[in-house]
């Protein structure tokens, strides 16, 4: 009989690291089809692969290492994603809201652990620091929703720093207390330590990066700088008696107005980060969770009971009389509670000084009691912190009433035309230039993708054809056209690739109508793209001549008007109704259908437009009875995790295949918040499922019954 439990834990390195790698690449998926956090799936994963789960892998060295690294990586980047400006107009609100949620959950817990589990001053006092403190582990999923800069999140940033560093202060005044220090000579060597840090941190640190990357063009050369400089200020910050972690978010601040937002340096630190180093911190993160003891006795569930309330109350009441004091809407005070209310590996580094304190021969400040404690706590407040974070923005980026700004550069178009069927590309090149502003001075790009088998060269003289003729025939209407042939491994990867390098705005490519292609409605390469690109995708199928479409009908959902690509598409669709001079019919909810009024009426106002409302977006088969066979039908869809996404648009590959056939149509995915295509984070990743795991057990029982 074969015994595996021989062969676990793993040890070997190698092994480990490709475990690792299979987690991070499966678990986002795995958690998007059951609707979790992909945050929470992280650690969770790490729950069960760790010594108290099934014991499949060892927390060797690579875990310390990789996971510290993390760490560093997410206060890193909340400092260089940080709003200095806003940082600036708000440091009064943000030093009353940083001593608001230190002091409050300080208190409360100190009070909780000397009255409560009868711990000692000393530490209740550690404990109190532990829970007044907090980490950024929900951040991610404010930069998914393009509030980085708000208000809400410039505050939460800073006072976590805030609390941070004075948590950071009273753990160095304990530890001071055990080894006998002087207690005014240790205070007067830590501020000069201090004051020296960050002096040197603000006078050397823009100088030397100024100089080096005037000097530097390399990529790479760049890229290790900007790290080194981070590990850094990580180790001086440990040598004054602070945490890496502070150091880490002081680095970013400093370095936040020498890596651009949008550039290739900002997405080489992200891309590394969210890749490897930031999931192998969750993963550390949850293997020292030992869930076990939550059934082992009523004394640890009330120590995590204990710790979790108290601590999670002091953050709600610091960040709800935050705002109230700021005169903030409530639903900032969700996002402050959010962001504020998650501990992970800075308190796990403060509990572990507790354990190394002897009070007495043989026993320590803290126990494994509290060690216990604090890591289930974590994974409570992660958990906490995840979803209330998550619902807050969304209803954050919904609030938000501000019309997106309208570009007013001309030459912000470029749409690429990815072509394969010579039968189809004419009407493309034709949609484009309809779609097209005439001012613009940008080509047309077309682009032929091939396989790089054993027929390239034969495909990529046929593709090369098919585009010669594409440009003539656009030439014929006087625009001019770029055209490449490619070659991929991978289609979608080949269009993405080009996208970049044609510095794109747009795809507008041909809804694919062969069998043999794929089972599925998108095709897998078209899957792939709505999924990888956060830019505006319009698919279409057309099944007659443009110039014989009478009327535009376009489905438009519920709140569509939030995502930044609102006025892309709107403007597209005017523009193609005014060529075609044909009637436009919007269907959608009041409040959405006026803001579409206002804009064609001040910008296209000699295009004719109808609307009706839609109330619900089941509606849709209704709506296609009404669609005539001279009719173009568009659906604006959304992306899985965006703004204006719903269940119901799950079924629209259904919906389609069953009311539509045979009609001329037009699929659009908006531009929407959230990373180039060649980023990736963890609160929205490249890959999603086209069904949850829930839609696919209904309809599995469905078939049965």
């Amino acid at each position: 009989m074969l015994n595996l439990s021989q062969y676990f834990p793993i040890t070997d390195p190698t092994l480990i690291f490709f475990v690792v790698l299979l987690m991070i690449l499966l678990s986002p998926i795995i958690m998007g089809r059951l609707r979790i956090p992909h945050i929470i799936g992280m650690v969770l994963a790490g729950v069960v692969v760790g010594q108290y789960g099934l014991d499949i892998l060892e927390r060797d060295a690579s875990f310390e290492l990789f996971g510290r690294v993390g760490l560093y990586y997410i206060m890193f980047l909340a400092g260089l994603e940080m709003d200095m400006e806003g940082l600036k107009k708000n440091r009064n609100r943000m030093a009353v809201f940083g001593l608001l949620t230190f002091l409050i959950p300080f208190a409360m817990t100190y009070a909780m652990a000397s009255g409560l589990l009868h711990y000692t001053p000393l530490g209740s006092l550690l404990l109190a620091a532990i829970m007044a403190s907090n980490t950024l582990i929900a951040y991610p999923i404010v930069g998914r929703y393009g509030l980085t800069r708000h208000t809400s999140s410039t505050l939460s940033v800073g006072s976590s720093m805030m609390a941070l560093f004075l948590a950071l202060i009273v753990m160095a005044s304990i530890v001071n207390s055990f080894h006998g220090g002087s207690g005014i000579g240790f205070w007067l060597l830590f501020v000069v330590k201090f004051a020296a840090y960050c002096a040197g941190l603000i006078l050397v640190i823009p100088r030397l990066t100024r100089w080096f990357l005037r000097r530097y063009s390399d990529a790479v050369m760049q890229f290790i700088f900007i790290l080194a400089t981070v590990f850094l200020s990580a180790v001086l910050s440990d040598a004054v008696g602070l945490e890496g972690i502070f150091g880490a978010f002081m680095s970013g601040l400093i370095l936040n107005r020498f890596v651009p937002k949008v550039s290739p340096l900002m997405n080489r630190i992200e891309f590394t980060g969210n890749a490897l180093f930031i999931p192998y911190f969750l993963i550390g993160v949850g293997m020292l969770i030992n869930v076990r003891l939550l059934f082992a006795g009523s004394r640890i569930l009330w120590v995590v009971f204990c710790l979790v309330f108290f601590g999670t109350l002091g953050k709600a009441v610091a960040a709800y009389l935050a705002v109230r004091l700021f005169r903030m809407p409530w639903l900032s005070g969700h996002m402050m509670f959010g962001l504020t209310s998650a501990h992970a590996a800075g308190a796990i580094a403060m509990v572990m000084v507790g354990r190394q304190l002897e009070t007495a021969p043989g026993r320590y400040l803290f126990g494994d009691e509290v060690l216990n404690g604090i890591v289930i706590m974590i994974l409570f407040t992660c958990v906490i912190s995840t979803v209330i974070t998550e619902r807050a923005a969304q209803r954050l980026r919904l609030q938000e009433k501000e019309e997106p700004q309208l570009k007013k550069d001309i030459d912000d178009e470029k749409i690429l035309i990815p072509v394969k069927y010579p039968e189809y590309a004419d009407n493309l090149v034709t949609m484009a230039t309809m779609m097209r502003n005439p001012r613009s001075k940008r080509d047309l790009v077309a682009l032929n993708v091939v396989y790089d088998d054993v027929n390239m060269r034969h495909n990529q003289a046929e593709g090369q054809q098919l585009l010669d003729h594409l440009r003539h025939l656009a030439s014929a209407s006087d625009v001019p056209m770029t055209t490449q042939v490619r070659i991929a491994a991978n289609i979608a990867n080949g269009i993405k690739h080009a996208f970049k390098e044609f510095q794109a705005s747009e795809i507008l490519m041909g809804l694919h109508f062969h069998k043999e292609v794929s089972r599925g409605f998108w095709g897998e390469f078209t899957r792939s793209l709505y999924n990888g690109l956060s830019r505006q995708i319009i698919i279409t199928r057309i099944m007659q001549p443009l110039n014989t479409i009478r009327r535009i009908q376009v489905a438009v959902p519920s709140r569509a008007e939030f995502e930044p690509g609102f006025y892309r598409w709107l403007e597209r669709l005017a523009r193609m109704a005014g060529n075609l001079e044909c009637r436009v019919v919007f269907h959608g909810r009041q409040d959405t259908l006026q803001l579409v009024k206002e804009f064609i009426r001040n910008r296209f106002p000699s295009v004719r437009a109808e609307y009706e409302e839609l109330e619900h977006w089941n509606e849709l088969p209704e709506l296609a009875t009404r669609v005539r066979e001279d009719h173009l039908f568009v659906i604006v869809t959304a992306r899985k995790g965006t703004i204006s996404y719903k269940s119901a648009m799950e079924r629209l590959p259904d919906e389609v295949n069953k009311c539509f056939k045979g009609k001329t149509l037009m699929i659009i995915f908006p531009d929407q918040y959230g990373n180039r295509m060649d980023d990736m984070t963890f609160a929205q990743p490249q890959h999603t499922e086209e069904r949850s795991a829930y839609e696919a057990v209904r309809e599995w029982i469905q078939n049965k019954v």
